[in-house]
């Protein structure tokens, strides 16, 4: 996984998307992902033919944007493939619930590709299923439960990659409004930690910019139950 082209970053990614090896797209993944799952696998299934059906190749400058609408492990996939990240300003997250992409270009073409839940479920074995809720949705199970729900999420991850995508995977092309360019804010000190404060979050306190914790001000939280407004007084 060497790569010789210090210009380049992402030419190992790239090479795997034209060449359609999905699998070496999942393994890379993993290392942003920290474990296979079925989640993940598809999240890459979806970018790649995304990313081959528009045409694009990302150098992270937000000249391709990707929408997810679910922040699920399908949306690891999303980024890695597509070199669309939340620390480049090119994801954009939409609370739907869904697990769904829409990639696209700067003029707004653009390629929607929602995912067949029932479809993937099929694969999955009841073993994998009783595992699944004891370790994941239970946040239980012993040790041996865990690496064998491992041992089986890795089976099912690879294997989901060999499903036809018109099996899994519904496709449409569309026009989508894509938000401008992010843009480039100053900083302001909070007069009461010291801490630097992106300006436009800076809020001001008995005349003086405060950061939003010293404010004690309500703020919006993405987490695993998507995003909250917390805090407030």
């Amino acid at each position: 996984m060497s790569n010789t082209n210090g210009d380049n970053p992402r030419q190992n990614i790239e090479k795997a998307i034209a060449a359609g090896d999905l699998y070496e797209l999942l393994i890379m993944t993993g290392m942003l992902h920290g474990h296979f799952c079925p989640f993940s696998a598809i999240g890459v299934k979806a970018a790649a033919r995304g990313t081959r059906e528009l045409g694009v190749t990302s150098t992270g400058m937000e000249e391709v944007v990707a929408i997810v609408e679910t922040n699920n492990c399908f949306s690891d996939g999303i980024q890695f493939v597509t070199g669309c990240t939340f620390g480049n300003n090119a994801l954009i997250y939409r609370d739907y619930g869904k697990t769904a992409l829409t990639l696209a270009r700067r003029t707004g073409e653009a390629i929607r590709i929602s995912v067949r839940a029932d479809r993937l479920m099929e694969e999955r074995t009841p073993e994998a299923t009783q595992l699944f809720e004891r370790v994941v949705v239970g946040r239980s199970g012993s040790e041996a439960d865990r690496q064998r729900l491992s041992e089986l999420w890795k089976e099912l991850a690879f294997r989901v990659l060999d499903i036809p995508d018109e099996e899994v995977l519904d496709i449409k092309r569309v026009t989508v409004e894509v938000p401008n360019y992010a843009r480039i804010f100053g900083n302001v000190k909070c007069s009461i930690c010291g801490e630097n404060v992106m300006e436009p979050r800076a809020r001001i306190k008995d005349g003086k910019p405060v950061c939003i914790p010293c404010s004690g001000q309500e703020y919006y939280q993405l987490s695993g139950d998507g995003i909250s407004i917390i805090g407030g007084s």
